[in-house]
């Protein structure tokens, strides 16, 4: 008998990590960090609720660190065995975990110089070793849907989910789990990007399936009706009349690379003029390279461009910070100009210190690019909040505040459903996940009432039975 454990990515977007376990083995898919909320930052520092070095297998959806920032903690508290994802996911991983680690280490560092920490000293959740050795586990697979047996008696297969680059549906094939003693097919959609996106292939179809998880992100919410091209130039363009700054928190990984996009064709179609862009980020400049490796999974029309031998992420006036003395050189800068810089929901990283200059100028724009989660600096700023605590200082948020809303390299409620639509068989059960508890809930309704299926909104810590 098998079951799956919901230990985290219910209730909320971040920390996504779900436990397979079948006649002794165990396999965890995703292994996230929690942001938000300090009660949910706060269960990084728990015990997990499962035993690492028990593990058989660990699967990782994509490389965003809300699914796989927990991963150096689970090896550093004694997780050694192999940790299975795709090849462009592998690479990725490769430039983000030990950035999420020198991130963990900077801020116990920051936080013990200023004393702004209520312990003494402050650590980091874990260290570059930690992340080191976690790459050491790496098992890169191709995006194919080609088994490959991560335990015994456990299969999973890889397929595009078009989220971000290297970003995978997982199937897992469970033997002797299913009825009759046969084979138990699990479907998780991982995070599933939205149809006709610029540079990611839309996502593959859902293959048969007993049991399916599906994100939930936008399960209450339509992108908005206006284009994400109509409304950065806007604000752009409003932005130059002003002579004020542009600053838009984005993921280092994905996000970045779709709103350099963006801008180039923008500037291209004369719809804005060319001005400094500045990308904070030495993370999204690798990831950049490995988007243009894994030409396989491009989309046509980017790859296109890069026939042409021109570079369809490079704006007209581009640089790119890679040293805190070049992160620090943009406080000097005057006039009209773009700052792209991670974190994307403002929980961390170099997107702060300049949000403490250019939060309280009214001549300044803060574009938001994705999902806020709830409990996040993004989250309060979107919701106009007027002054808000960042690095233990309140600063005043006398900007202007923006959302782009087609932005979003997640599906919407009615792609998931067209998503759906692709299943070849009605599964036993449907689990609605990484969602915010409005939004999962909304979405299981939209699936019971489009296709009459069996839908359960799992919580925190609960275990079902799959039969």
């Amino acid at each position: 008998m098998a079951r799956i454990s919901f230990y985290g990515g219910v209730g909320t977007v971040t920390g996504s990590k779900y436990l397979i376990e079948h006649d002794g083995k165990k396999v965890l898919v995703d292994c996230g960090l929690f942001q938000g909320f300090k009660e949910l930052r706060e269960r990084n520092w728990q015990p997990p609720p499962f035993e690492p070095e028990s593990l058989d297998a660990v699967i990782i959806t994509h490389a965003h660190i809300d699914h796989t920032g927990y991963l150096p903690r689970v090896v550093r508290l004694g997780y050694d065995k192999p940790i299975y994802t795709s090849k462009g996911t592998g690479d990725l991983l490769k430039i983000l975990l030990p950035d999420s680690a020198r991130l963990q280490e900077e801020e116990a560092d920051f936080r013990n110089r200023h004393q702004l920490t209520t312990h003494t000293p402050a650590l980091p959740l874990y260290d570059e070793n930690d992340a080191r050795d976690t790459l050491k586990l790496l098992h890169t697979v191709a995006n194919d849907g080609v088994p490959v047996e991560v335990a015994p008696g456990i299969k999973a297969s890889f397929l595009v989910a078009g989220h971000i680059m290297g970003a995978s549906l997982v199937l897992l094939e469970i033997d002797g789990a299913g009825e009759d003693g046969g084979t138990l097919r699990f479907l998780f959609s991982g995070d599933l990007g939205h149809y006709d996106q610029p540079i990611v292939k839309d996502p593959a179809p859902p293959p048969a399936c007993d049991y399916l998880m599906v994100e939930s992100t936008y399960g209450n919410r339509l992108h908005g009706d206006v284009d994400s091209a109509t409304q950065m130039a806007r604000i752009i363009n409003e932005a130059a009349e002003r002579g004020g700054p542009v600053l838009i928190p984005a993921f280092a990984v994905g996000r970045t690379q779709e709103v350099l996009y963006l801008i180039r064709e923008l500037e291209d179609d004369k719809r804005i003029p060319v001005l400094p862009v500045v990308v904070d980020s030495p993370m999204a400049a690798q990831a950049t390279q490995v988007y243009n490796r894994w030409t396989d999974e491009h989309d046509e029309e980017y790859a296109s461009i890069l026939n042409t031998k021109r570079h369809p992420l490079r704006t007209g006036s581009m640089t790119t910070a890679s040293s805190r003395d070049e992160s620090k050189k943009i406080n000097t800068m005057k006039g009209p100009r773009i700052i792209i810089s991670a974190s994307g929901m403002m929980t961390g990283g170099r997107v702060l210190h300049h949000a403490v200059r250019i939060l309280p100028d009214e001549n300044a724009t803060v574009v938001f690019v994705g999902f806020q989660a709830a409990g996040t600096t993004g989250r309060r700023v979107q919701e106009g909040e007027r002054e808000v605590k960042i690095m233990k200082q309140w600063v005043p948020v006398n900007c202007r505040v923006e959302k782009v809303e087609g932005f979003s390299a997640h599906a919407d409620w009615k792609a998931v459903l067209r998503w759906l639509e692709g299943l070849p068989n009605r599964p036993k059960k449907v689990f609605t996940t990484h969602g915010e508890p409005e939004a999962a809930e909304a979405m299981a309704e939209h699936i019971r009432g489009r296709f009459g299926w069996d839908v359960m909104v799992p919580d925190y810590l609960e275990t079902e039975v799959l039969s």
